[in-house]
């Protein structure tokens, strides 16, 4: 059986480290730099300001930019923490809490209700759109005294003597062949005290900094690949829904991990979405089609029909939990923090709260080691105490038991959840995405469940265009693959990918394929670097414009 662990992409981490080039007059000298305008690179950047607000004569000491966000698109209990009485969690932009859930096991004809396990209980949790969300977290960012540089994306780790000294960012202007085009604008050094990695999930310059300075785990990390949509309702829905069972398959062969989800956000407007472990073996597997075909449910259907799919959208979710975090969250000069270090909780696959407390405590790290001297250690054991530590500990094997079939898998995760991690069910090893052998592709065999509709399912490039995508399709490639694998590796490359961005080529003499591409299609959920590939940061302002997911 074929692994797409057996062809690696042509990438290196020494490749996007370096020395700072500019020179000094040149470069953008910044007190403390954060990479990623999301809810981890946010906190962080208002904790600093309120820090530096009670200290000017340390903010002073920073220079004209003491806080910069560096971010390469357009624009819960840590939350209350942060803002310190300022402003009501409840006051924040969001569409109000949870008053009504409910747990389905489906089959393709019915859903049987079922008590809410403890993970999957909202009650009282308030529902918000991320996207709304980080707009008003840039507001208070700003407000606080941080320059949020949009349309910037971090290229290169700058390293000098063992110790992170800030970024390069990334060229703008180039052609597909790297040439350099009228609108070319080279990039910049951003040279920083303390540079602080919050990207995200699957963050390209995280991952050049967990090989580059060997803070990888013993365990992998694994990831899940949810894509979901935004509809605009004729009725409210009400409650919040979760489901398990079809359209996934429970047998242990095909290794298929996940449910679905919708949300209520406000009278008039639902998400519902598909979330998938990537560890599955059947190539024909697509999450996006799972998507459309489970909307077609007798349960499912009556609650969309007469509305309007608005926005669609797709990201990897890091689920390897607490064997999988880095060795150390610092280095000299760095710390790394949110879903890029894989601070989410397994069952309930959140992590907002985790990212928003690790920013603030890599803020107040931060802030210690530019006014004390401090080493940012310091960060490490805050964390280590924090309530992220606490929760990931008391799931730290719930993934992984999962691959052993949904029903045993089921039963072992309801112990643990049941006793919150004081019974352990046997230490089990996270298994690497891409290193599942993957089953033979049956002839005439096809991802898609059903026959797009434009109406209540949609295909790939349609949803593509629905998430707002402002990639320029003449930009070069920034996705690294294999040059030739097996037609079943390049199977699961095209089924996986919800932006249509792989197309397989035929089988040469050497019973191998050409996988072409199509990367302005790419929306950068990261699912292929978890199966195989390496995705590298394309052009600033490039992706996705999220406006209400």
């Amino acid at each position: 059986m074929a692994r797409a662990a057996d062809y690696p992409p042509p990438f290196r981490a020494a490749d996007f480290v370096g020395l700072p080039t500019d020179p000094p007059d040149e470069a953008i000298a910044v007190g403390v730099l954060i990479v990623g305008a999301g809810p981890a690179g946010l906190a962080c950047a208002i904790r600093l300001g309120q820090l530096l607000g009670d200290h000017p004569e340390v903010a002073g000491s920073l220079g004209e930019v003491p806080v910069a966000v560096a971010e390469k698109g357009r624009h819960p209990r840590s939350l209350a923490t942060l803002l310190r009485g300022e402003v009501a969690v409840e006051d924040i932009p969001g569409y109000g809490p949870v008053t009504d859930e409910a747990v389905w096991i489906m089959s393709r004809t019915r859903a049987l209700p079922i008590p809410p396990p403890p993970p999957m209980r909202n009650g009282g949790n308030l529902v918000f759109s991320l996207s709304r969300l980080g707009r008003w977290l840039a507001e208070r960012a700003e407000q606080g005294g941080a320059m949020v540089l949009p349309e910037t994306t971090a290229r290169t780790l700058l390293v000098r003597d063992g110790a992170v000294v800030g970024v390069r960012t990334g060229d703008k202007g180039r052609g597909p062949a790297g040439e350099e085009l009228r609108t070319f604008e080279p990039g910049s050094d951003i040279v920083a005290r303390v540079t602080v990695l919050a990207e995200g999930t699957q963050g390209h310059l995280t991952g050049v900094a967990l090989d580059h300075f060997g803070l990888r785990p013993r365990d992998p990390q694994v990831w899940e690949l949810g894509v979901k949509e935004v509809w605009r309702v004729p009725r409210p829905l009400g409650r919040t829904i979760h489901t398990m069972g079809w359209p996934l398959r429970s047998g242990s062969r095909y290794r298929e991990f996940g449910g679905s989800f919708l949300y209520p956000m406000g009278p008039d407007m639902l998400t519902i979405g598909m979330v998938v472990g990537l560890d599955y073996r059947d190539p024909t597997l697509s999450v996006h089609d799972l998507l459309q075909e489970l909307k077609t449910h007798p349960r499912i259907r009556p609650l969309l029909e007469g509305g309007e799919r608005l926005e669609w959208g797709a990201k990897t979710i890091p689920s390897g939990g607490y064997h999988a975090l880095p060795r150390r969250l610092h280095v000299p000069g760095l710390l790394l923090c949110g879903d890029g270090a894989g601070m989410v909780s397994i069952p309930t696959l959140k992590g907002v709260h985790y990212a928003v407390e690790s920013g603030r405590l890599a803020a107040e790290a931060a802030f210690a080691a530019l006014r004390d001297g401090a080493d940012l250690g310091g960060y490490d054991d805050a964390v280590r105490r924090s309530f992220i530590t606490r929760d990931l500990h008391e799931v730290r094997d719930m993934r992984q038991v999962f691959g052993r079939g949904f029903f045993v898998g089921g039963a072992l995760a309801g112990v643990m959840a049941a006793t919150r991690g004081r019974v352990s069910v046997g230490r089990l090893r996270n298994e690497r995405d891409d290193g599942q052998p993957l089953l033979p592709v049956p002839a005439g065999a096809s991802a898609e469940r059903v026959e797009p509709d434009g109406v209540l399912t949609f295909d790939k490039l349609s949803s593509v265009f629905a998430s707002g995508n402002a990639t320029r399709d003449d930009q070069p490639n920034h996705i690294v693959l294999a040059e030739r694998v097996p037609p079943d590796v390049a199977e699961s490359w095209v089924n996986l990918c919800p932006a249509q961005v792989y197309r397989r080529g035929p089988v040469g003499g050497d019973g191998l394929v050409t996988v072409e591409m199509a990367p302005s299609n790419c929306v950068q959920c990261g699912a292929i670097t978890a199966r195989g590939g390496r995705l590298t940061p394309p052009e600033g302002g490039s992706g996705p414009e999220y406006q209400l997911s």
